[in-house]
C-alpha cells in the first residue's frame, strides 16, 4: 500500500523544535556541547591555516589558491553540519495511533500494523525509535551526538556531505601544516610565521593532531554511510541483522533516493532532493 509522503504535513508538533516550531532542534545538552565543540575545532583550524600558515607565506599564488580551497571546504562543512543538525530527520508524529487516524489511513479490520509503545505512533516500515530524540525516525541510521540529531531519511545527504567536507579540509590542513614545517626548517623560524617559534610549533602540532583524528573518524563514517546507501540498508538494520522485508532499490536508485538526480547539487548542502512520493513511509512532521 502506498501513501503520500506528506500526508501529515499540517500536523503541528512542538517537541524538538524552536523558533516558533519552524526549526528542528533536539534539546539534548550533550549533543549541544558536541556541536559547539565541532564548530570550535573548525574555527581553530581556520585560524591556524589562515593566520599561521597562509598569510605569512612568501608565494602569493600558493597563498591565494589554498586560501580559497580551504575556506570553501570549511564553509561547506559548516553549512552541512548546520543542515544536518537543524533538519527534521524524518520524525513520525507523536500519538497518531488513534482509531480515527487508523481509519483515515485506510487500514482494514484485522490488518497488521506496528505501533510504537514509547511515543504511541503508527510506525512506518524501517522506522526505529530514538531514545534521545524521543521519536520514531523513518529510515533511521543512528543518532550522532556530534550533530545533535538522528541521521535519517530526510538529512542523510547532509550528514554524508558533512563527513566528506570535514575529511577533505582535514587532509588539506595536514598537507599545509607539514609543508609549513618544511618551510620553517629551511628558513629562519621568525620569518616563516607571525608568531614565536614555540607558539608556531604548538599551533601546527595541535592542528595536525586534530586533523588526523577528524580525517580518520570522518572517513570511516563516510565509508559506512556510502555502504549503507549502496546496500539500501541502514546502520541499525545492519547491526540488528534485520531481515529485509522491503523491496531493495538498485544501487543507483538508492543513491538517487538520498541525493536526487545526479548533478552538482549532490555536493551542495543548500539543496534538498525532491521526493514526490515514497513507498512504505506514512508520515512526516
Amino acid at each position: 500500500m502506498e501513501y503520500e509522503y506528506m500526508l501529515m504535513r499540517n500536523e503541528k508538533e512542538t517537541q524538538n523544535r524552536c523558533c516558533g516550531g519552524r526549526v528542528w532542534c533536539v534539546q539534548d545538552i550533550c549533543g549541544i556541547i558536541c556541536a559547539v565543540l565541532t564548530w570550535s575545532l573548525i574555527l581553530y583550524a581556520e585560524f591556524v591555516v589562515t593566520m599561521v600558515i597562509l598569510i605569512p607565506h612568501p608565494y602569493k599564488a600558493y597563498r591565494y589558491i589554498n586560501f580559497i580551497i580551504f575556506n570553501t571546504g570549511s564553509f561547506l562543512a559548516f553549512a552541512s553540519h548546520l543542515r544536518t543538525m537543524l533538519s527534521d530527520p524524518g520524525a513520525v508524529p507523536k500519538g497518531n495511533a488513534t482509531k480515527e487516524m487508523i481509519q483515515q489511513l485506510g487500514y482494514q479490520e484485522g490488518q497488521v500494523f506496528f505501533k510504537c509503545p514509547k511515543c504511541c505512533s503508527i510506525k512506518p516500515e524501517r522506522a526505529h525509535h530514538c531514545s534521545v530524540c524521543q521519536r520514531c525516525i523513518r529510515k533511521m541510521d543512528h543518532h550522532c551526538p556530534w550533530i545533535n540529531n538522528c541521521v535519517g531519511e530526510n538529512n542523510q545527504k547532509f550528514f554524508v556531505l558533512f563527513t566528506f567536507y570535514i575529511a577533505f579540509i582535514s587532509i588539506h590542513s595536514i598537507f599545509l601544516a607539514v609543508n609549513q614545517f618544511c618551510l620553517c626548517i629551511k628558513n629562519e623560524w621568525r620569518e616563516c610565521s607571525n608568531y614565536s617559534p614555540p607558539a608556531t610549533v604548538i599551533l601546527l602540532l595541535f592542528l595536525i593532531l586534530e586533523a588526523l583524528l577528524f580525517a580518520v573518524f570522518t572517513m570511516i563514517m563516510l565509508g559506512t554511510q556510502l555502504n549503507a546507501i549502496w546496500t539500501d540498508e541502514t546502520g541499525i538494520e545492519q547491526l540488528k541483522k534485520e531481515e529485509a522485508r522491503w523491496v531493495k532499490k538498485s544501487r543507483w536508485k538508492s543513491f538517487q533516493a538520498v541525493f536526487g538526480h545526479f548533478s552538482l547539487a549532490w555536493f551542495s548542502p543548500f539543496t534538498q532532493p525532491l521526493r514526490a512520493k515514497h513507498e512504505n513511509y506514512l508520515y512526516s512532521v
